[in-house]
């Protein structure tokens, strides 16, 4: 199961949060929008995704927001399945 989450914010703090979110770890999805809706970019996120792959993702996130002035991430993030006894 997975849940939503929504931040509003400026293309300054964009790569900040990003960066932020797939520390946690827990994040299968972030999709950022722009203020009007459109969707900007979308980076799906899995386990085996570490360091030298998530380069290429990062440098991308910090052009965008060097171009965008507000924009919305949504963020996709797996719930641990409760334990069966």
């Amino acid at each position: 199961m997975a849940t939503k989450e929504s931040f509003s914010l400026n293309g300054e703090h964009l790569l900040k949060k990003v960066k932020e979110l797939i520390a946690e770890g827990n994040v299968r999805k972030i999709t950022i929008t722009d203020k009007s809706g459109k969707e900007l970019m979308s980076l799906p996120l899995t386990i085996g995704v570490v360091g030298v792959l998530l380069a290429p993702v990062l440098a991308a996130v910090g052009a965008l927001a060097a171009l965008v002035g507000e924009c919305t991430i949504t963020v996709e993030r797996e719930e641990d399945a409760p334990k069966q006894e």
